[in-house]
């Protein structure tokens, strides 16, 4: 008798009603604004002008291994938060998130200094993604290759202020992308780029979800989303409005904003 068992979906990351907020900080601190604000620090009190942003509002979902998917939404819609919650980098005010691994952040985890060479970079970044320093040595050429910042100069060599902000994405999301991860969460890293750097990092997520990763990209760019995820999470207000196969979601999301955000087309 055949075996028509499904195979099994192994949860990599589950957000369970996730409330996410943070505080902006405003207004003048006026003469000695530096004694106010530590007396405020010390008896926990807000500082004047500050306010509370409710940026996630009760969020649930379950991410599987193998699966790449885009968060798609409005300018803030809560996106960037959510992935800094699920990297553990924002505390959840209400609800749960549970991750297998570590969740690594593109651009946070590889704790990148612009005063330091990006040869020094990529040792440190690579550090800081958990890679042994023989690990590092053995993908370091291909690391820079990838990134492509040395095809017109031997920049690799200069600091990395001295780098456009595209050079630093692409060398950041080379130094990400050179091992696996149980969940790679990426903001906007493939937005940098000419088209052959773009279809090289696409190329290589198809290769970290093929090493029983998740990937997590945001990106304002629809059709990265599409060519790229094959599942897309859409928030608007901070409120997860649509989570379904990318293209259906995109569509979705294209129309309400092509009538305006009306109401009726969520």
């Amino acid at each position: 008798m055949a075996d028509h068992t499904l195979p099994e979906r192994i949860p990599t990351v589950v957000v369970d009603g996730a409330h996410v907020t943070y505080t902006v900080q405003g207004g003048r601190t006026g003469k000695g604004g530096a004694t106010a604000a530590l007396g405020r620090m010390l008896s926990r009190r807000a500082a004047p002008g500050a306010r509370t942003v409710h940026a996630v509002k009760g969020v649930s979902f379950a991410a599987y291994r193998g699966e790449a998917i885009g968060l798609i939404g409005s300018n803030g819609s809560g996106k960037s938060t959510l992935l800094k919650a699920v990297a553990g980098l924002l505390p959840v005010d209400e609800g749960r998130i549970y991750t297998q691994g570590r969740p690594s952040l593109l651009g946070v985890n590889a704790a990148l200094m612009g005063d330091l060479t990006g040869e020094r970079n990529v040792i440190l970044g690579g550090l800081a993604m958990g890679m042994s320093r023989t690990e590092i040595d053995a993908r370091y050429d291909e690391i820079v290759d990838f990134s492509g910042i040395d095809e017109k100069g031997d920049f690799i060599s200069l600091p990395m202020r001295t780098y456009s902000s595209g050079m630093s994405a692409r060398l950041r999301f080379s130094i990400a992308a050179a091992k696996s991860h149980d969940v790679l969460l990426i903001d906007e890293a493939l937005a940098t780029g000419d088209a052959r750097f773009r279809r090289r990092s696409r190329q290589r997520i198809d290769e970290l979800r093929a090493e029983a990763g998740t990937v997590f990209l945001v990106s304002h760019s629809n059709s990265t989303i599409t060519e790229t995820c094959d599942r897309a999470l859409w928030l608007e207000a901070g409120t997860l409005w649509r989570d379904g196969p990318a293209d259906e979601v995109v569509a979705a999301y294209e129309e309400f904003t092509r009538t305006g955000g009306q109401k009726g087309s969520k």
